[in-house]
């Protein structure tokens, strides 16, 4: 296929005239169009205003699609152990499908091609098939939770170790390997020391497996976490295994200098989370602080109940916002940074290789945008545009490994209106 317009190569580049040339699953050749279009004229042409990498989620929780606003305007723990864990645990698998379907149709249609997926304690094989089905990229795992767990979720540690490790072996690498496993531990507060030990142990068991967990996200958690262990949050991590280059760790809003040491100096990835922790009042996390230390900082829309969207364009524009106001000084987190934060960083938290940017013989994972109507005229500086402007609605085609997922609304070989019809079904019995 031959994809013409603004082409947006990385978070530096980009060429006015453009095409990508796809061929299978990569990129077969990015640059001028005129030259492309004749090169590659026997190509499937189409022509958009936009074309830019695929965004990554590098932190969502897709099945809890089915509670959007259903805990707004409430502090983090009450949210958590009073609305969404009850609702998570109310699913049975056939639920677990739809919502999660219904967050990849979500993700696909508003420009992200990739996300880093925490489910939950049961049913986790119904989200891999909905990813399968979809055609999303993804590095995802069940929820490890064996303590302090409201009815429903908590399991016995090594139950719960042992259902990941068949699901590791089942889908680790999945379709095409668009799939790949993350042990994926709740968080400190709910997991033993066992718990947490033992999903290290797992990882470090199986080839191209990572962790994925939630850190330091609210002040309450971070005194649960030092009451029980005497240690800060990230430390207890770094103590039990939960730190490193495949370690994901969501939020990282309250930390201290030696805890950004060891997230620097282990390569631990951080997901920055603007909407959820601003929406849950959690705090504005260090994001510039992270960066300045060269901490690999990705983007997150977190979960359809604390955000209430998972567009990742709204994710972007309330980062480079967030950090302004937070520093008082309009200079930092500039447009670019947070492209590269919701593309090639995301990526690399992911563990996926020739993600993120519009490369010959990268993966062929892109996003078409329109420009038409008032909000986007005029277009400037395109990175400026999809960072201040641009909404996931803009979006007009999505490609995951070559094939077109999402499309002017529609979703070539997949029925989203029975997915949008059960999900209401669904949402109504919750």
């Amino acid at each position: 296929m031959l994809l013409t317009g603004t082409v947006v190569v990385d978070a530096e580049t980009a060429i006015a005239d453009g095409a990508v040339v796809t061929d299978g699953d990569r990129i077969a050749a990015v640059g001028e169009r005129e030259a492309l279009v004749e090169q590659y004229a026997e190509h499937e042409r189409r022509d958009h205003d936009v074309v830019a990498p695929g965004l990554v989620g590098a932190h969502v929780h897709s099945v809890q699609s089915l509670g959007r606003g259903i805990a707004d305007d409430t502090e983090l723990l009450d949210w958590l152990f009073e609305s969404v864990l009850p609702m998570e645990a109310g699913l049975d698998r056939e639920g677990m499908r739809v919502a999660a379907e219904l967050g990849y149709l979500e993700c696909l249609a508003s420009g992200t091609t990739t996300v880093v997926d925490h489910l939950s304690v049961h049913h986790a094989d119904a989200a891999f098939e909905a990813a399968g089905e979809t055609g999303i990229r993804a590095r995802m795992g069940k929820v490890l939770m064996d303590t302090a767990s409201p009815d429903g979720l908590e399991e016995a540690t090594d139950a719960g170790l042992a259902e990941s490790e068949r699901l590791i072996r089942e889908y680790h690498g999945a379709f095409d390997d668009r799939v790949r496993y993350a042990v994926t531990p709740r968080f400190a507060v709910t997991c033993s020391e066992a718990c947490l030990r033992g999903a290290r142990d797992l990882a470090d068991a199986y080839d191209g497996v990572r962790i994925h967990t939630h850190a330091s996200e609210n002040r309450d958690e971070i005194e649960t976490v030092e009451d029980r262990t005497g240690m800060r949050n990230v430390h207890w991590l770094d103590e039990v295994g939960l730190t490193g280059e495949d370690v994901v760790l969501a939020h990282c809003v309250w930390t201290d200098e030696t805890e950004r040491e060891v997230l620097a100096e282990t390569g631990t990835h951080v997901t920055h989370c603007p909407s959820s922790n601003m929406k849950l009042a959690s705090g504005i996390a260090p994001i510039e602080d992270y960066l300045e230390r060269g901490i690999n900082v990705a983007l997150g829309n977190d979960g359809p109940p604390c955000n209430n969207t998972l567009d990742a364009f709204t994710e972007m524009r309330q980062a480079s916002l967030l950090g302004k106001v937070d520093s008082l000084d309009p200079t930092v987190i500039p447009a670019e940074t947070v492209f590269e934060m919701a593309t090639r960083n995301g990526a690399e938290a992911a563990g996926f290789e020739r993600v993120g940017e519009l490369r010959e013989d990268w993966k062929a994972d892109l996003v078409c945008l329109s420009t038409d109507g008032a909000r986007s005229t005029p277009v400037h500086d395109v990175h400026s545009h999809l960072v201040y402007a641009a909404h996931g609605d803009d979006v007009a085609l999505t490609m995951v490994d070559g094939e077109v997922r999402y499309e002017n609304g529609t979703y070539p070989g997949f029925d989203a209106a029975a997915t949008l019809e059960s999900a209401r079904e669904y949402a109504a019995e919750l």
